[in-house]
């Protein structure tokens, strides 16, 4: 007996169907993108023309003056921002990444732990920096004795950036196809060399832009480092992680806040210093994304 299958009748495509409004959404994205430029580009030319005539060596060789703007630079704060981040990376990047994996590769979204973790994670990435610096101030500084350090700042900062790095690790690792896993397990692998020898190493570039991009916020705050005791004007370069240190951030807010117009060129300066490093760091994310990138 032969059967014969017929065809159902096309579904009418979803792009024939009228938009009256969609000239006009497209309108009102165009603009706000325009207007987003706009005060962007005004930004940073005001800031570049306020402290050209401080771009110069002396800003990040000499350290701070109260009393001498035109002596003053801003090396201890350049010096102890890379510190903060460098330890913050340290500190945040590999807890990040294995939560990442625990979430996605091993952990039962049915057991109501997990599921907690998972919403506490979401919750957090949207807490005020000032909350953090807060817990860090009761918990770290005071609680555990580590006081006013280095080492309190990075601590806090992470704490800060880990539910971005865990998000976008997350995301990183689950744009890997369910394919490469199973090609892997089908081989004869553990599921462990399947994630350290296949997952993620395609993971790499979604990982290591969500973190570059986790600690490009962390660079820029202020809030959470003043209440840790982060020293508006510091005339020496950490040694050690139990040093006292300052950022750029604080000390361009130590600067706004003289009277003197020096001072205030200074700060538009370190400013500009601030941006090329943001500038750095988002470049080196682009080049690992771009030279790590597979498509499936």
């Amino acid at each position: 007996m032969t059967t014969t299958l017929q065809k159902s009748p096309a579904t009418p495509a979803l792009q024939g169907r009228s938009r009256p409004l969609e000239p006009i959404f497209r309108i009102i994205l165009l603009v706000s993108l325009v207007i987003a430029v706009a005060f962007l580009a005004t930004l940073l030319t005001y800031v570049l023309i306020e402290g050209w005539g401080r771009l110069d060596s002396r800003l990040w060789t000499n350290f701070p003056s109260r009393l001498y703007p035109e002596r003053a630079g801003a090396q201890s704060a350049i010096v102890g921002t890379i510190y903060v981040i460098a330890l913050t990376g340290v500190f945040c990047v590999p807890i990040g990444v294995a939560t990442a994996i625990y979430l996605e590769e091993y952990a039962n979204r049915e057991r109501w732990w997990n599921r907690m973790i998972e919403l506490n994670i979401q919750n957090l990435a949207a807490v005020p920096s000032i909350v953090y610096g807060i817990l860090g101030l009761g918990i770290l500084a005071r609680g555990l004795g580590l006081g006013r350090t280095l080492l309190t700042a990075a601590l806090t900062l992470s704490l800060l950036v880990l539910p971005v790095v865990i998000i976008a690790a997350r995301e990183a690792i689950r744009a890997v196809p369910g394919s490469i896993r199973q090609g892997s397990l089908a081989l004869g692998a553990t599921q462990w060399q399947t994630i350290s020898r296949q997952v993620l190493p395609a993971a790499v570039p979604g990982i290591a832009t969500g973190t570059i991009l986790a600690l490009s916020r962390a660079i820029g705050e202020a809030a959470p480092l003043l209440l840790l005791g982060a020293v508006t004007h510091i005339t020496f370069n950490p040694e050690s992680i139990t040093d006292s240190y300052t950022v750029l951030p604080i000390q361009i807010f130590n600067w706004i806040k003289q009277p003197e117009a020096e001072f205030h060129t200074l700060a538009s300066a370190a400013i500009v210093i601030l941006l090329v490093i943001l500038l750095l760091m988002n470049s080196v994310a682009i080049w690992v994304r771009n030279r790590y990138q597979k498509r499936w």
